[in-house]
């Protein structure tokens, strides 16, 4: 790796670590982080702060001035070249005189893939597309998600026996794993839009569902309630985030107790039903994606995970094992109407980490053909 590739590697690297600032406040629109240099000295930098508001580019283009003229700029995502919500980056960069563009990723967004990079070049501005690529993906794998499949990138997270159990059999959980894999846990909740559970795990556990361990944006609540069965209250009815929470149900729910939860400031999202009177899963995903939410946890319990897993939208799962044994329990998992091992749902790209005695599996799922 010659010294060229070595600095702007850690240019960008410093891109990455703005555009994450903007966790929890852009979506749907994507992280960016930008990052001006001249003569090897970081002269501006930017990032995407609040969905709606100026880009990434425009903001470090603004705080350097007639400075950037000659400069270099890192930016973790193809600058746009469309008028949407705030004027195209690329002609803002063009104006401003910029010398040299280095990207991340080219933008899968059809109305810029390719495009932004492309007016640059017709500027006469060199542009180098490719730098830290994988981390910019990654960071942003829920945009990646919503943009390209049209419904958002869905994690399975859940804490474990190390034979399998999510809960006794009389349903208690709390708790299985240690205080360091929770705190993990909420790290990872805060790193997505929503949070979804089904009604069971409300009435078995009244969970918060919110960030606490660590200082993060707490993400939105949903409830699937196919008959409105949760408690009036629930810790989700009653706490101090009633804007950031939606129960998920359908016609056949009680109207008088729809109103009364609708009263406390809870959304309600009515959604038609497939043949077993459940919410349709299809229609879920698609109105979720239409909301902007692009990226969402599930976070239990069994009965919802196993729908997922059967309409194979999950697409990865982060899964805390705990050194314990309990014997008859809830499954995390339920029947998928697997039989032969060779169609069995696989782990890829796998990662384990110990937390305390637990140990942490990542994973992307591949569904057989």
């Amino acid at each position: 790796m010659d010294n060229a590739q070595n600095r702007d590697e850690h240019y960008m690297l410093r891109a990455l670590e703005l555009a994450e600032r903007g966790r929890g406040m852009v979506s749907p629109n994507p992280m960016v982080g930008a990052v001006i240099v001249k003569d090897d000295r970081i002269i501006a930098e930017g990032y995407h702060q609040k969905y709606g508001e100026a880009h990434a580019e425009v903001n470090a283009l603004a705080r350097a001035g007639d400075e950037a003229a000659g400069a270099t700029l890192y930016v973790t995502l193809e600058p746009c070249a469309h008028e949407g919500k705030t004027g195209p980056c690329a002609q803002r960069i063009s104006e401003a005189k910029i010398a040299r563009v280095v990207g991340a990723m080219t933008d899968p967004n059809p109305l810029v893939n390719g495009k932004g990079y492309q007016l640059l070049r017709t500027k006469g501005i060199e542009v180098q597309v490719g730098v830290l690529e994988d981390a910019c993906r990654a960071l942003n794998a829920g945009y990646i998600k919503w943009i390209v499949a049209g419904r958002p990138l869905v994690t399975l997270k859940a804490a474990q026996t190390i034979d399998g159990r999510i809960a006794t059999s009389s349903g208690h959980s709390k708790w299985i794993t240690s205080e360091e894999s929770r705190t993990e846990a909420h790290r990872i909740r805060s790193c997505h839009d929503a949070v979804l559970i089904g009604v069971n795990t409300v009435i078995a556990d009244d969970p918060q569902l919110t960030v606490r361990h660590i200082k993060a944006i707490s993400p939105f609540r949903l409830v699937l309630d196919s008959r409105l069965r949760i408690p009036l209250d629930a810790k989700l009815l009653s706490d101090h985030l009633p804007q950031k929470t939606t129960i998920i149900t359908t016609e056949a729910s009680s109207k008088e107790k729809m109103a009364r939860i609708q009263e406390k400031g809870i959304s309600v999202l009515i959604l038609p039903e497939d043949e077993r009177g459940w919410v349709d899963q299809k229609l879920l995903w698609q109105t979720l994606a239409e909301h902007g939410i692009t990226s969402v946890l599930l976070e239990g319990g069994s009965a919802l995970h196993t729908e997922c897993l059967k309409n194979r939208v999950v697409d990865r799962v982060v899964i805390f094992i705990a050194p314990k044994i309990i014997g008859s329990g809830i499954d995390l998992v339920g029947d998928l109407n697997i039989r032969n091992i060779n169609s069995a749902i696989k782990l890829e790209d796998i990662s384990i980490k110990q937390l305390n005695n637990d140990l942490m599996i990542q994973a992307n799922l591949r569904y057989s053909a």
